[in-house]
């Protein structure tokens, strides 16, 4: 069997497990009051369960583990010897992924119960951070230095983390963005052989496509700051796990790679931070001058904004991969 029937075996199972649960995450925020209620800069006129980043976890899990114990279940399979190798080779890393998305969801999860300060909310990112980093989830940038390593890639995944926390601002919006992201790095890497990140980008593309039918165009579920964070979480680290450049194939300029498939959700959150510092505001004290806010001034509905938007990223994504 050859080894690419894995991705759409990924993306199905964890479309299907993030669907399904859904409903039954939704019943569990409305019991538990995790709801986002209409009011200032929200454009829903009633009650929506936070459900999204918990159905989204749910579809990484449940695939994730099941196949896990498929993998390690067959002894003779080509495909199965790959990932036995892949998931031995990268245990200690897949497990401080894990244990980093579970962290993000949590942080994510008491922010929208109690909202945080943003003292206690970016100090819980930047330790969850240090721990995948520390389980060996790095960047290097070809500097020889662990502290250097430690730095950057924890300033990488928060910085990816709160981008994708700022976009989630229209139906839609985050959780396609980070199906558009996951395709990019996941095409990238099954061109490259890399056959673990491309199956684990498959599985991030099911559980939020498995999300996005009850978000967009017309919302009954929300991700909430937990949806937000587990899914820049997941493209921050989506971005490391990848080589994108080797001495056999020497392309200097494919280390831009992640910046290039992630250039729509970072641009919008350095051009927001950049406004609300002109305008003496603090960074993180929302407002409606993202893009998307700017394209609905200018008359388009938020369904066209949020798919220009969609668009927008595609063809950088489509970019990126040309770079290599």
């Amino acid at each position: 069997m050859n080894i690419v029937v894995v991705y759409p075996v990924a993306f199905v199972s964890a479309a299907l497990a993030s669907a399904l649960s859904l409903p039954l995450w939704r019943r569990w925020c409305r019991q538990s009051g995790a709801i986002d209620e209409p009011g200032q800069r929200k454009i829903h006129a009633s009650p929506i369960p936070l459900a999204g980043g918990l159905a989204v976890m749910t579809g990484l899990l449940v695939p994730l583990l099941a196949g896990a114990l498929v993998a390690f279940g067959d002894t003779r399979s080509r495909i199965a010897a790959l990932f036995q190798y892949g998931l031995g080779r990268r245990a200690i890393q897949l497990l401080g992924i894990m244990a980093g998305a579970l962290g993000m969801l949590l942080i994510g999860l008491r922010d929208d119960k109690v909202e945080l300060r943003p003292s206690s909310k970016f100090g819980g990112q930047f330790l969850i951070a240090l721990l995948v980093a520390a389980a060996g989830v790095r960047i290097t940038l070809f500097v020889h230095s662990l502290l250097f390593s430690y730095a950057v890639t924890a300033l990488w995944i928060v910085t990816v983390v709160n981008a994708f926390n700022f976009m989630d601002n229209m139906n839609g919006l985050c959780a396609g963005l980070g199906i558009i992201g996951a395709a990019s790095f996941g095409s990238i890497a099954a061109v490259q052989g890399q056959y673990l990140v491309a199956a684990i980008s498959f599985l991030i593309i099911g559980a939020l496509a498995g999300f996005l039918p009850f978000n967009y165009p017309r919302a009954t579920a929300f991700l909430g700051d937990a949806g937000s964070h587990l899914t820049g979480f997941l493209l921050a680290v989506l971005a490391i796990l990848p080589h994108f450049y080797s001495v056999k194939h020497q392309k200097p300029l494919a280390v831009l790679t992640p910046l290039l498939v992630l250039a729509v959700p970072l641009g919008d959150m350095v051009w927001v931070v950049l406004l609300r510092w002109k305008m003496k505001k603090p960074f993180y004290v929302g407002d409606t001058n993202h893009l998307s806010h700017r394209l609905v001034r200018c008359r388009l509905s938020p369904a066209r904004a949020v798919a220009l938007i969609w668009l927008l990223a595609a063809l950088a994504g489509v970019a990126a991969f040309l770079l290599q």
